[in-house]
């Protein structure tokens, strides 16, 4: 790409942290932002999590979308499809964020800290007393699926655990010395391996079902899913009948099979058609991996965004970048 000198981006929601943004730019980045594309409007950049039609074929200059997370979802990407050529982005500010989640989540289901929690709050110590359900993880094998960003993080964190890390990766990418990565197609020898299998993929035609029951059934007992990619990536029966029976010892699950549609929804939307609540080998939490605390995650969002639009405005090879045809 060759430099310019002036980059019109629109931003459909105004972010919350806009001065992380701002103060990160480079002069020559000019923005506006709101729900309507502007008049007269000529931006070449939209920055957009789910962009409409109109945000796309109002602009004629417009020759680059951003997608500030993770990911497109599949409206998203019947939309891109018609257009391609239109350069597509994500954002990956988030990926140490949900990697620690998936730390937290394996360390809690394996080692059973909610049931023990909730027997103390009422004042039994039983647990102390019987046999142990928590799992040893260091000198175990973590099988990680997705070694993209967030994948790469979790191999990091399961390497301090004292863990060896395999993984698949569908495109090549470089790799830590001390992890083994695969190919998809190795799956099924991969699994017998895994006392942890660590679930860190976009949801796409190729990876939807693809952890069913063959596949749980090939994980050696004592083994513990956590899934932060995509919750129909594990068929989301198979998963339950597996952890109801004790085929697999515990999991913890970031991302469900169904959401509230609308704000009134919010207190009584059942995440799933199964009832995973009455697990005690189940460790739950609402799709909140990518979120912390006093706005952190946002503010490293902008700054992402704002190394992208710089190098585009730079005429630099710009990261992130999607394979619409792919689905990430």
């Amino acid at each position: 790409m060759r430099p310019i000198e002036d980059l019109w981006v629109h931003i459909t929601d105004p972010p919350d942290e806009p001065g992380a943004l701002e103060e990160s730019l480079d002069a020559g980045v000019r923005l506006t932002f709101g729900p309507e594309a502007p008049e007269d409007a000529g931006y070449h950049v939209l920055v957009s999590g789910v962009p409409e039609r109109e945000e796309v074929t109002s602009s004629p200059a417009l020759h680059t979308v951003v997608i500030p997370w993770s990911g497109l979802s599949r409206k998203t990407r019947s939309l891109l499809l018609e257009f391609p050529n239109l350069a597509v982005h994500n954002l990956h500010h988030n990926a140490g964020a949900v990697a620690e989640m998936a730390i937290a989540l394996l360390l809690a289901a394996g080692k059973f800290i909610v049931p023990m929690d909730r027997s103390l709050r009422a004042g039994d110590w039983s647990p102390r007393y019987g046999p142990s359900p928590a799992i040893l993880f260091d000198g175990k094998t973590a099988l990680v699926l997705g070694y993209g960003a967030v994948g790469r993080g979790v191999a990091r964190l399961c390497r301090c655990l004292g863990m060896e890390v395999v993984a698949t990766r569908r495109s090549h990418v470089e790799y830590h010395e001390e992890d083994e990565v695969h190919p998809p197609s190795a799956l099924p020898e991969l699994l017998p391996r895994a006392s942890a299998l660590i679930v860190c993929l976009p949801l796409t035609d190729e990876t939807e079902g693809l952890v069913g029951s063959e596949e749980l059934a090939l994980l050696p007992e004592g083994a513990v899913l956590v899934n932060v990619g995509r919750g129909p990536i594990v068929d989301e029966g198979a998963l339950y009948e597996a952890l109801r029976t004790k085929r697999i010892h515990a999991a913890g699950l970031d991302v469900w099979y169904s959401y509230p549609r609308e704000k009134e929804a919010r207190t009584s939307t059942p995440p799933s058609s199964h009832p995973f609540g009455r697990l005690d080998n189940v460790v739950m939490s609402p799709h909140r991996a990518g979120a912390a605390r006093e706005r952190e995650v946002e503010v490293l969002r902008m700054r992402a965004l704002a190394r992208v639009l710089n190098a585009i405005l730079g005429g630099a090879v710009v990261s992130n970048g999607v394979d619409v045809e792919a689905g990430y």
